[in-house]
């Protein structure tokens, strides 16, 4: 099977090439949130771009690849309304194949949106105060976030009943945990009933391990770099714990 899923993941990258818009989301949209955030609010936040940029760009790409996480859901709910899986379903693959290898494929995207976030932010003056390869494991970690988290898309994929309603479900899934978090304000300025949500919002030690392994910052929910990694990890598991066997018994019972 893990063949077939490459070889279906390598269809997902050409027909994403083929259709340059796909990258819309991960090359632009990065960007654009970071010189709204950071140019426009930076100062009235932080006092200076320079010192917000260090501090809402590990949020920024979080939260961007949160929504290109999401977007799997939509892509699959329109291939399966146009009967792609049904050709799939006649070709000698596993059955399961052409789903493992959408959610491998969009390992591409994941990886493009961080880079573009990283260069742009270096480029506006982010400094990486941290070793190298505390980068390398942040950007791994946040793409093993993503993969785990596309199995919540992939379920909502199936469940819903057009690429529209995937969106509006995957929107009102996203909106609460990006900024219902640390994400652009320390979770201290917030109220006092909001900072409980924001401690036990997975993506709060999301965001807190990418800060403290990009820029050194420990944090602002009383925890360790090491801890926030724990809890990321521990989310990780989680997510494909639970939406894994949900997610791939829908695709069975739709296919």
């Amino acid at each position: 099977m893990l063949r077939d899923s490459l070889i279906l993941a390598k269809r997902s990258v050409v027909k994403m090439v083929r259709n340059p818009e796909q990258f819309i989301d991960v090359t632009l949209q990065p960007i654009i949130l970071t010189v709204v955030f950071v140019f426009i609010f930076g100062g009235a936040i932080a006092g200076s771009t320079g010192a917000y940029v260090e501090f809402a760009l590990p949020g920024i790409i979080v939260q961007t690849i949160m929504f290109t996480s999401l977007t799997i859901g939509v892509n699959l709910n329109t291939d399966i309304q146009k009967g792609i899986f049904d050709r799939f379903r006649s070709l000698p693959i596993a059955r399961s194949a052409p789903l493992f290898g959408a959610v491998l494929g969009d390992i591409v995207r994941h990886s493009i949106a961080i880079t573009v976030t990283l260069v742009f932010g270096a480029i506006i003056g982010f400094e990486f105060n941290t070793p190298w390869w505390h980068v390398v494991v942040a950007i791994l970690l946040i793409i093993a976030f993503a993969v785990s988290l596309c199995w919540v898309s992939v379920l909502i994929g199936m469940l819903a009943r057009s690429a529209g309603a995937v969106q509006g479900l995957s929107f009102l899934i996203v909106f609460p945990l990006t900024f219902g978090s640390s994400t652009f304000v320390p979770a201290d300025t917030l109220p006092t009933w909001l900072q409980g949500w924001v401690t036990i919002n997975p993506v709060t030690h999301v965001i807190e391990s990418m800060r403290g392994l990009l820029t050194g910052s420990t944090g602002v929910v009383g925890d360790t770099t090491t801890g926030q990694v724990l809890w990321v990890l521990a989310s990780c598991v989680v997510l494909v714990g639970v939406f894994f066997p949900l997610a791939t018994w829908a695709y069975r019972r739709k296919v």
